[in-house]
């Protein structure tokens, strides 16, 4: 199945406030991502702990509906090219030194559509993204390889 990139990283520390671009974030097993609104202290709910998106499905929604949609107003915690995150679903993968498991096709939201436009939700329907459960912990770095076990 080959191996991705991290192309890059964005967390959000409030509900409904714009991811903001980091270099690097810390990934702690069972919790999620230091500095995220969703890190969970008590434990992540599963599939809760980080979300990925590929570029090439936010180039194919520019390509499809003309709607230029960025990494950070995705809302997706990682921004990988070079790898299906769809068909990582069940699969252990790595980012950087980071274990991850994927748990469920993170499709788009009603939520997402009031922070975007019109036509956001049919045109990401398949490929908003995977969301994962964090196994052990670490540095997720941009560049960082994504690498499927």
């Amino acid at each position: 199945m080959g191996h991705g990139v991290v192309e890059q990283i964005a967390i959000a520390g409030e509900f409904e406030e714009l991811p903001a671009v980091v270099e690097r974030v810390r990934a702690v097993a069972g919790k999620g991502l230091e500095g995220d609104r969703y890190f969970a202290p008590d434990g992540a709910i599963t599939g809760e702990a980080i979300t990925l998106i590929a570029a090439e499905a936010l180039e194919g929604l520019r390509a499809d509906t003309g709607i230029e949609l960025s990494h950070e107003a995705s809302r997706r915690n990682v921004l990988t090219r070079g790898i299906d995150v769809n068909a990582l679903i069940g699969r252990r993968f790595t980012l950087g030194e980071v274990l991850c498991e994927g748990i469920e096709l993170c499709e788009p939201c009603n939520h997402l559509k009031q922070l975007t436009e019109d036509g956001i939700l049919r045109g990401l329907v398949h490929r908003g993204g995977l969301r994962a459960d964090v196994l052990e912990g670490g540095t997720i770095a941009q560049g960082d390889a994504l690498r499927v076990l």
